[in-house]
Protein backbone atom coordinates (compact mmCIF):
# COMPACT_ATOMS: atom_id res chain seq x y z
CA UNK A 1 0.00 0.00 0.00
CA UNK A 2 2.86 2.30 -0.86
CA UNK A 3 2.32 3.61 -4.41
CA UNK A 4 4.54 6.51 -5.45
CA UNK A 5 3.45 10.08 -4.78
CA UNK A 6 2.07 12.03 -7.71
CA UNK A 7 4.26 14.89 -8.97
CA UNK A 8 2.76 18.08 -7.53
CA UNK A 9 1.48 20.66 -9.98
CA UNK A 10 2.81 24.26 -9.79
CA UNK A 11 0.40 26.80 -8.41
CA UNK A 12 0.29 30.59 -8.60
CA UNK A 13 2.18 32.15 -5.69
CA UNK A 14 -0.75 34.41 -4.81
CA UNK A 15 -3.01 31.49 -3.96
CA UNK A 16 -0.28 29.99 -1.77
CA UNK A 17 0.04 33.27 0.13
CA UNK A 18 -3.67 33.40 0.85
CA UNK A 19 -3.75 29.77 1.88
CA UNK A 20 -0.81 30.30 4.25
CA UNK A 21 -2.51 33.32 5.86
CA UNK A 22 -5.73 31.35 6.35
CA UNK A 23 -3.83 28.39 7.83
CA UNK A 24 -1.91 30.59 10.29
CA UNK A 25 -5.13 32.11 11.65
CA UNK A 26 -6.92 28.76 11.91
CA UNK A 27 -3.88 27.14 13.53
CA UNK A 28 -4.24 29.48 16.50
CA UNK A 29 -6.65 26.77 17.63
CA UNK A 30 -3.57 24.54 17.93
CA UNK A 31 -1.84 27.20 20.04
CA UNK A 32 -4.76 27.14 22.48
CA UNK A 33 -4.71 23.34 22.43
CA UNK A 34 -1.02 23.37 23.42
CA UNK A 35 -1.31 26.11 26.03
CA UNK A 36 -4.24 24.59 27.89
CA UNK A 37 -2.76 21.08 27.93
CA UNK A 38 0.66 22.37 29.02
CA UNK A 39 -0.16 25.03 31.59
CA UNK A 40 -1.65 22.67 34.17
CA UNK A 41 1.72 21.01 34.87
CA UNK A 42 3.11 24.27 36.24
CA UNK A 43 -0.08 25.46 37.91
CA UNK A 44 -1.08 22.25 39.67
CA UNK A 45 1.31 22.55 42.62
CA UNK A 46 -0.08 25.98 43.48
CA UNK A 47 -3.68 24.90 42.87
CA UNK A 48 -3.10 22.05 45.32
CA UNK A 49 -1.97 24.53 47.95
CA UNK A 50 -4.91 26.89 47.35
CA UNK A 51 -7.60 24.22 47.54
CA UNK A 52 -5.72 21.64 49.66
CA UNK A 53 -6.37 18.95 47.06
CA UNK A 54 -5.87 15.26 47.68
CA UNK A 55 -3.83 13.28 45.16
CA UNK A 56 -7.06 11.91 43.70
CA UNK A 57 -8.44 15.43 43.25
CA UNK A 58 -5.22 16.55 41.54
CA UNK A 59 -5.56 13.67 39.08
CA UNK A 60 -9.20 14.55 38.50
CA UNK A 61 -8.47 18.22 37.77
CA UNK A 62 -5.87 17.12 35.21
CA UNK A 63 -7.95 14.31 33.72
CA UNK A 64 -11.18 16.29 33.28
CA UNK A 65 -9.63 18.21 30.40
CA UNK A 66 -8.81 14.93 28.64
CA UNK A 67 -12.33 13.59 29.27
CA UNK A 68 -13.79 16.78 27.80
CA UNK A 69 -11.39 16.54 24.85
CA UNK A 70 -12.59 13.01 24.03
CA UNK A 71 -16.20 14.25 24.05
CA UNK A 72 -15.32 17.29 21.92
CA UNK A 73 -13.34 15.22 19.43
CA UNK A 74 -16.18 12.74 18.97
CA UNK A 75 -18.83 15.42 18.46
CA UNK A 76 -16.73 18.11 16.76
CA UNK A 77 -16.73 16.54 13.31
CA UNK A 78 -20.50 16.07 13.33
CA UNK A 79 -21.04 19.65 14.45
CA UNK A 80 -18.71 20.85 11.68
CA UNK A 81 -20.73 18.92 9.11
CA UNK A 82 -23.96 20.41 10.44
CA UNK A 83 -23.04 24.10 10.86
CA UNK A 84 -19.71 24.45 9.05
CA UNK A 85 -16.03 24.23 9.93
CA UNK A 86 -15.71 28.00 10.46
CA UNK A 87 -18.72 28.24 12.77
CA UNK A 88 -17.47 25.30 14.84
CA UNK A 89 -14.05 26.92 15.34
CA UNK A 90 -15.77 30.20 16.29
CA UNK A 91 -17.81 28.42 18.95
CA UNK A 92 -14.62 26.75 20.16
CA UNK A 93 -12.90 30.14 20.43
CA UNK A 94 -15.74 31.48 22.58
CA UNK A 95 -15.47 28.36 24.73
CA UNK A 96 -11.72 28.91 25.17
CA UNK A 97 -12.32 32.48 26.35
CA UNK A 98 -15.11 31.52 28.77
CA UNK A 99 -13.29 28.42 30.05
CA UNK A 100 -10.00 30.24 30.64
CA UNK A 101 -11.65 33.08 32.55
CA UNK A 102 -13.75 30.58 34.52
CA UNK A 103 -10.56 28.73 35.54
CA UNK A 104 -9.06 32.03 36.69
CA UNK A 105 -11.95 32.83 39.05
CA UNK A 106 -12.82 29.28 40.16
CA UNK A 107 -13.64 29.15 43.87
CA UNK A 108 -13.41 25.40 44.39
CA UNK A 109 -11.83 22.27 42.97
CA UNK A 110 -15.23 21.23 41.58
CA UNK A 111 -15.63 24.54 39.76
CA UNK A 112 -12.10 24.31 38.39
CA UNK A 113 -12.77 20.77 37.17
CA UNK A 114 -15.94 21.93 35.41
CA UNK A 115 -14.08 24.79 33.73
CA UNK A 116 -11.31 22.41 32.62
CA UNK A 117 -13.94 20.07 31.19
CA UNK A 118 -15.35 22.93 29.09
CA UNK A 119 -11.84 23.72 27.87
CA UNK A 120 -11.36 20.05 27.06
CA UNK A 121 -14.50 19.91 24.93
CA UNK A 122 -13.24 22.93 22.98
CA UNK A 123 -9.75 21.44 22.62
CA UNK A 124 -11.16 18.14 21.35
CA UNK A 125 -13.46 19.79 18.83
CA UNK A 126 -10.81 22.20 17.56
CA UNK A 127 -8.22 19.40 17.35
CA UNK A 128 -10.48 17.73 14.78
CA UNK A 129 -11.96 20.70 12.94
CA UNK A 130 -8.86 22.88 12.45
CA UNK A 131 -6.92 20.19 10.49
CA UNK A 132 -10.13 19.49 8.54
CA UNK A 133 -10.55 23.20 7.75
CA UNK A 134 -6.93 23.69 6.69
CA UNK A 135 -6.91 20.47 4.65
CA UNK A 136 -10.04 21.46 2.70
CA UNK A 137 -8.73 25.00 2.08
CA UNK A 138 -5.15 24.15 1.05
CA UNK A 139 -3.77 23.48 -2.45
CA UNK A 140 -2.41 19.90 -2.65
CA UNK A 141 1.21 21.01 -3.24
CA UNK A 142 1.45 22.72 0.18
CA UNK A 143 -1.33 20.94 2.07
CA UNK A 144 1.11 18.89 4.13
CA UNK A 145 3.01 21.89 5.42
CA UNK A 146 -0.13 23.89 6.14
CA UNK A 147 -1.95 21.13 8.04
CA UNK A 148 1.29 20.45 9.93
CA UNK A 149 1.31 24.11 10.99
CA UNK A 150 -1.39 23.10 13.48
CA UNK A 151 1.05 20.63 15.09
CA UNK A 152 3.72 23.34 15.28
CA UNK A 153 1.30 25.71 16.99
CA UNK A 154 0.41 23.00 19.54
CA UNK A 155 4.02 22.65 20.68
CA UNK A 156 4.52 26.43 20.62
CA UNK A 157 1.48 26.69 22.88
CA UNK A 158 2.97 24.11 25.24
CA UNK A 159 6.30 25.96 25.35
CA UNK A 160 4.52 29.26 26.06
CA UNK A 161 2.66 27.50 28.88
CA UNK A 162 5.91 26.16 30.38
CA UNK A 163 7.55 29.61 30.19
CA UNK A 164 4.47 31.29 31.66
CA UNK A 165 4.39 28.79 34.52
CA UNK A 166 8.06 29.45 35.29
CA UNK A 167 7.59 33.22 35.19
CA UNK A 168 4.51 33.14 37.44
CA UNK A 169 5.73 30.53 39.91
CA UNK A 170 4.06 31.59 43.14
CA UNK A 171 0.98 30.42 44.95
CA UNK A 172 -1.34 33.23 43.86
CA UNK A 173 -0.38 33.37 40.19
CA UNK A 174 -1.91 30.10 39.04
CA UNK A 175 -5.07 32.06 38.25
CA UNK A 176 -3.09 34.23 35.85
CA UNK A 177 -1.49 31.13 34.29
CA UNK A 178 -4.90 29.66 33.47
CA UNK A 179 -6.65 32.95 32.67
CA UNK A 180 -4.09 34.05 30.07
CA UNK A 181 -5.44 31.34 27.76
CA UNK A 182 -8.26 33.77 26.97
CA UNK A 183 -5.88 36.06 25.02
CA UNK A 184 -5.18 33.74 22.05
CA UNK A 185 -8.87 32.77 22.23
CA UNK A 186 -9.84 36.36 21.45
CA UNK A 187 -7.32 36.49 18.58
CA UNK A 188 -8.69 33.23 17.14
CA UNK A 189 -12.27 34.52 17.41
CA UNK A 190 -11.49 37.78 15.60
CA UNK A 191 -9.37 36.04 12.96
CA UNK A 192 -11.96 33.37 12.11
CA UNK A 193 -14.65 36.05 11.75
CA UNK A 194 -12.63 37.34 8.79
CA UNK A 195 -12.28 33.95 7.06
CA UNK A 196 -14.72 32.06 4.80
CA UNK A 197 -15.92 28.51 5.19
CA UNK A 198 -14.40 25.77 3.02
CA UNK A 199 -15.46 25.18 -0.60
CA UNK A 200 -16.56 21.64 0.28
CA UNK A 201 -18.94 22.83 2.99
CA UNK A 202 -20.26 25.69 0.82
CA UNK A 203 -21.07 23.16 -1.91
CA UNK A 204 -23.05 21.13 0.61
CA UNK A 205 -25.17 24.23 1.13
CA UNK A 206 -25.50 24.69 -2.65
CA UNK A 207 -23.63 28.02 -2.50
CA UNK A 208 -21.75 27.30 -5.73
CA UNK A 209 -20.72 30.86 -6.60
CA UNK A 210 -19.26 31.45 -3.15
CA UNK A 211 -17.58 28.03 -3.17
CA UNK A 212 -15.93 28.77 -6.53
CA UNK A 213 -14.66 32.15 -5.32
CA UNK A 214 -13.13 30.65 -2.18
CA UNK A 215 -11.65 27.77 -4.17
CA UNK A 216 -9.95 30.12 -6.64
CA UNK A 217 -8.71 32.36 -3.84
CA UNK A 218 -7.05 29.36 -2.22
CA UNK A 219 -6.04 27.17 -5.19
CA UNK A 220 -5.50 29.71 -7.97
CA UNK A 221 -7.59 31.18 -10.82
CA UNK A 222 -7.66 27.95 -12.86
CA UNK A 223 -9.40 25.92 -10.15
CA UNK A 224 -12.89 24.67 -10.96
CA UNK A 225 -15.66 23.15 -8.88
CA UNK A 226 -15.59 20.17 -11.21
CA UNK A 227 -12.15 19.25 -9.83
CA UNK A 228 -12.38 15.68 -8.59
CA UNK A 229 -11.04 16.56 -5.15
CA UNK A 230 -13.70 19.17 -4.46
CA UNK A 231 -16.51 17.15 -6.01
CA UNK A 232 -15.57 14.23 -3.82
CA UNK A 233 -15.36 16.50 -0.80
CA UNK A 234 -18.93 17.73 -1.05
CA UNK A 235 -22.12 15.97 0.00
CA UNK A 236 -25.69 17.05 -0.05
CA UNK A 237 -27.81 17.10 3.08
CA UNK A 238 -29.43 13.86 1.91
CA UNK A 239 -26.07 12.20 1.46
CA UNK A 240 -25.00 13.24 4.95
CA UNK A 241 -28.00 11.42 6.33
CA UNK A 242 -26.48 8.24 4.91
CA UNK A 243 -23.19 8.54 6.84
CA UNK A 244 -24.01 5.65 9.14
CA UNK A 245 -24.89 3.48 6.17
CA UNK A 246 -21.59 4.47 4.54
CA UNK A 247 -19.69 3.25 7.60
CA UNK A 248 -21.00 -0.22 6.82
CA UNK A 249 -19.23 -0.16 3.45
CA UNK A 250 -16.13 -2.34 4.01
CA UNK A 251 -13.49 -0.05 2.48
CA UNK A 252 -14.86 3.04 4.25
CA UNK A 253 -15.03 1.25 7.59
CA UNK A 254 -11.46 0.01 7.05
CA UNK A 255 -10.23 3.55 6.26
CA UNK A 256 -11.84 4.94 9.42
CA UNK A 257 -10.31 2.15 11.53
CA UNK A 258 -6.88 2.92 10.05
CA UNK A 259 -7.36 6.61 10.91
CA UNK A 260 -8.36 5.69 14.48
CA UNK A 261 -5.29 3.47 14.88
CA UNK A 262 -3.05 6.25 13.53
CA UNK A 263 -4.44 8.42 16.33
CA UNK A 264 -3.67 5.72 18.90
CA UNK A 265 -0.19 5.31 17.36
CA UNK A 266 0.67 8.91 18.25
CA UNK A 267 -0.04 8.18 21.93
CA UNK A 268 1.32 4.66 22.50
CA UNK A 269 4.90 5.87 22.19
CA UNK A 270 4.34 7.49 25.60
CA UNK A 271 5.22 10.98 24.37
CA UNK A 272 2.65 12.73 26.53
CA UNK A 273 3.86 10.83 29.59
CA UNK A 274 7.22 12.52 29.09
CA UNK A 275 5.63 15.88 28.20
CA UNK A 276 3.48 15.79 31.35
CA UNK A 277 5.83 14.10 33.81
CA UNK A 278 9.45 14.73 32.73
CA UNK A 279 10.15 16.94 35.80
CA UNK A 280 8.74 14.22 38.09
CA UNK A 281 10.85 11.52 36.42
CA UNK A 282 14.03 13.59 36.62
CA UNK A 283 13.34 14.44 40.26
CA UNK A 284 13.10 10.70 40.98
CA UNK A 285 16.72 10.22 39.84
CA UNK A 286 18.16 13.01 41.95
CA UNK A 287 17.71 16.22 39.98
CA UNK A 288 16.59 19.00 42.33
CA UNK A 289 12.98 20.12 42.22
CA UNK A 290 14.04 23.56 40.98
CA UNK A 291 16.15 22.15 38.14
CA UNK A 292 13.58 19.47 37.30
CA UNK A 293 11.03 22.16 36.44
CA UNK A 294 13.34 23.48 33.72
CA UNK A 295 13.27 20.12 31.94
CA UNK A 296 9.79 21.06 30.70
CA UNK A 297 11.20 24.21 29.11
CA UNK A 298 14.03 22.23 27.49
CA UNK A 299 11.63 19.60 26.15
CA UNK A 300 9.20 22.30 24.99
CA UNK A 301 11.98 24.11 23.11
CA UNK A 302 13.15 20.89 21.45
CA UNK A 303 9.53 20.16 20.50
CA UNK A 304 9.12 23.49 18.71
CA UNK A 305 12.40 23.17 16.78
CA UNK A 306 11.73 19.54 15.84
CA UNK A 307 8.17 20.25 14.74
CA UNK A 308 9.32 23.18 12.58
CA UNK A 309 11.89 20.93 10.90
CA UNK A 310 9.34 18.17 10.33
CA UNK A 311 6.80 20.62 8.92
CA UNK A 312 9.35 21.97 6.43
CA UNK A 313 10.22 18.55 4.96
CA UNK A 314 7.04 16.47 5.19
CA UNK A 315 5.84 17.28 1.67
CA UNK A 316 9.22 16.17 0.27
CA UNK A 317 9.81 13.11 2.46
CA UNK A 318 6.22 11.84 2.56
CA UNK A 319 3.73 11.26 5.37
CA UNK A 320 4.09 7.49 5.64
CA UNK A 321 7.89 7.58 5.51
CA UNK A 322 7.98 10.32 8.17
CA UNK A 323 5.79 8.23 10.46
CA UNK A 324 8.01 5.17 9.96
CA UNK A 325 11.20 7.17 10.64
CA UNK A 326 9.66 8.79 13.71
CA UNK A 327 8.36 5.57 15.25
CA UNK A 328 11.69 3.84 14.63
CA UNK A 329 13.57 6.66 16.37
CA UNK A 330 11.10 6.72 19.26
CA UNK A 331 11.31 2.96 19.85
CA UNK A 332 15.12 2.89 19.73
CA UNK A 333 15.58 5.92 22.00
CA UNK A 334 13.16 4.48 24.58
CA UNK A 335 14.87 1.08 24.43
CA UNK A 336 18.20 2.78 25.20
CA UNK A 337 16.64 5.07 27.83
CA UNK A 338 15.23 2.12 29.80
CA UNK A 339 18.56 0.74 31.15
CA UNK A 340 20.19 4.19 31.34
CA UNK A 341 17.37 5.50 33.52
CA UNK A 342 17.74 2.48 35.80
CA UNK A 343 21.34 3.51 36.50
CA UNK A 344 20.68 7.25 36.61
CA UNK A 345 20.13 7.50 40.37
CA UNK A 346 23.73 6.39 40.94
CA UNK A 347 25.33 9.33 39.14
CA UNK A 348 24.62 12.81 37.84
CA UNK A 349 26.02 11.69 34.48
CA UNK A 350 23.32 9.03 34.31
CA UNK A 351 20.64 11.60 35.05
CA UNK A 352 21.95 13.90 32.31
CA UNK A 353 22.13 10.96 29.88
CA UNK A 354 18.50 10.13 30.69
CA UNK A 355 17.47 13.72 30.01
CA UNK A 356 19.41 13.72 26.74
CA UNK A 357 17.66 10.52 25.61
CA UNK A 358 14.27 11.99 26.55
CA UNK A 359 15.00 14.99 24.32
CA UNK A 360 16.10 12.70 21.46
CA UNK A 361 12.86 10.78 21.85
CA UNK A 362 10.81 14.00 21.85
CA UNK A 363 12.66 15.22 18.74
CA UNK A 364 11.66 12.08 16.78
CA UNK A 365 8.12 12.26 18.14
CA UNK A 366 7.49 15.91 17.31
CA UNK A 367 9.43 16.09 14.04
CA UNK A 368 7.82 13.03 12.51
CA UNK A 369 5.10 11.23 14.46
CA UNK A 370 3.10 14.24 15.66
CA UNK A 371 3.51 16.15 12.38
CA UNK A 372 2.31 13.20 10.30
CA UNK A 373 -0.55 12.04 12.54
CA UNK A 374 -3.17 14.76 12.10
CA UNK A 375 -2.25 15.21 8.45
CA UNK A 376 -2.73 11.51 7.67
CA UNK A 377 -6.00 11.38 9.60
CA UNK A 378 -7.38 14.39 7.70
CA UNK A 379 -6.39 12.84 4.35
CA UNK A 380 -7.32 9.19 4.95
CA UNK A 381 -10.89 9.59 6.26
CA UNK A 382 -13.16 9.40 3.16
CA UNK A 383 -15.32 12.39 2.23
CA UNK A 384 -18.48 10.31 2.68
CA UNK A 385 -17.88 10.15 6.44
CA UNK A 386 -15.33 12.91 7.02
CA UNK A 387 -17.08 14.53 9.97
CA UNK A 388 -18.00 11.40 11.92
CA UNK A 389 -14.83 9.57 10.82
CA UNK A 390 -12.48 12.27 12.05
CA UNK A 391 -14.52 12.46 15.23
CA UNK A 392 -13.98 8.74 15.82
CA UNK A 393 -10.24 9.10 15.11
CA UNK A 394 -10.04 12.02 17.53
CA UNK A 395 -11.93 10.08 20.18
CA UNK A 396 -9.46 7.19 19.84
CA UNK A 397 -6.49 9.56 20.12
CA UNK A 398 -7.79 11.39 23.18
CA UNK A 399 -8.87 8.17 24.90
CA UNK A 400 -5.35 6.80 24.39
CA UNK A 401 -3.93 10.10 25.69
CA UNK A 402 -6.06 9.81 28.82
CA UNK A 403 -5.01 6.19 29.36
CA UNK A 404 -1.30 7.04 29.07
CA UNK A 405 -1.60 10.06 31.38
CA UNK A 406 -3.55 8.12 34.01
CA UNK A 407 -1.49 4.93 33.94
CA UNK A 408 2.08 6.21 33.64
CA UNK A 409 2.88 7.24 37.22
CA UNK A 410 1.10 4.20 38.75
CA UNK A 411 3.10 2.04 36.33
CA UNK A 412 6.33 3.74 37.42
CA UNK A 413 5.43 3.14 41.09
CA UNK A 414 4.60 -0.51 40.38
CA UNK A 415 7.47 -1.61 38.12
CA UNK A 416 9.90 1.32 38.00
CA UNK A 417 10.84 3.86 35.36
CA UNK A 418 13.07 1.53 33.34
CA UNK A 419 10.39 -1.09 32.75
CA UNK A 420 7.85 1.65 32.01
CA UNK A 421 10.05 3.12 29.27
CA UNK A 422 10.70 -0.36 27.90
CA UNK A 423 6.93 -0.96 27.76
CA UNK A 424 6.51 2.13 25.56
CA UNK A 425 9.43 1.01 23.39
CA UNK A 426 7.54 -2.23 22.71
CA UNK A 427 4.22 -0.49 22.00
CA UNK A 428 6.09 1.93 19.72
CA UNK A 429 7.52 -1.03 17.80
CA UNK A 430 4.01 -2.46 17.45
CA UNK A 431 2.83 0.91 16.11
CA UNK A 432 5.70 0.82 13.60
CA UNK A 433 4.62 -2.62 12.36
CA UNK A 434 1.04 -1.38 11.91
CA UNK A 435 2.22 1.69 9.96
CA UNK A 436 4.44 -0.38 7.69
CA UNK A 437 1.62 -2.78 6.87
CA UNK A 438 -1.52 -0.65 6.77
CA UNK A 439 -0.88 3.09 6.29
CA UNK A 440 -0.90 4.43 2.70
CA UNK A 441 1.25 7.25 1.32
CA UNK A 442 -0.83 10.37 0.66
CA UNK A 443 1.84 12.89 -0.33
CA UNK A 444 1.15 14.88 -3.50
CA UNK A 445 -2.29 13.37 -4.03
CA UNK A 446 -5.75 14.82 -4.02
CA UNK A 447 -8.07 13.60 -1.29
CA UNK A 448 -10.12 11.70 -3.87
CA UNK A 449 -7.03 9.82 -5.11
CA UNK A 450 -6.27 8.74 -1.55
CA UNK A 451 -9.83 7.45 -1.21
CA UNK A 452 -9.50 5.59 -4.52
CA UNK A 453 -6.40 3.75 -3.28
CA UNK A 454 -8.11 2.85 -0.02
CA UNK A 455 -11.11 1.57 -1.98
CA UNK A 456 -8.85 -0.64 -4.11
CA UNK A 457 -6.96 -1.91 -1.06
CA UNK A 458 -10.24 -2.68 0.67
CA UNK A 459 -11.41 -4.68 -2.34
CA UNK A 460 -8.17 -6.68 -2.36
CA UNK A 461 -8.44 -7.39 1.38
CA UNK A 462 -12.04 -8.62 1.17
Amino acid sequence: MTSAPREPQPQPPASSGRAIAVAVIAALGGLLFGYDTGVISGALLFIQRSFELTAAQESTVTAMLLVGAAIGAFTGGRVADAIGRRATVLIGAVGFIVGSLWCAIAGSAFELGAARTLLGVCIGAVSIVVPMYISEMSPPHIRGRLVSLNSLMIVIGQLVAFLTSSALADSGSWRWMLGLGAVPGVILLVGMLLLPDTPAYLLRRNRRDRALKVLRDMHGPRAELSDVEIAEGSMSDGQRAAERAALRVPWIRRAVIIAMLIGVTQQVTGANAIMYFAPTMMNKVGLSAENSVYTSILIGTVSVIACAVGMSIIDRVGRRKMLIIGLTGCAISLAVLAPVYGLASDSSAGAMASLALMTVFIAFQQAAVSVATWLLISEIVPAEVRGVGMGMAGLALWAANWFVAQSFLPMVDAVGGSWSFLFFAVTGAMALAFTWKMVPETTGRSLSEVSAELREAGAEAS
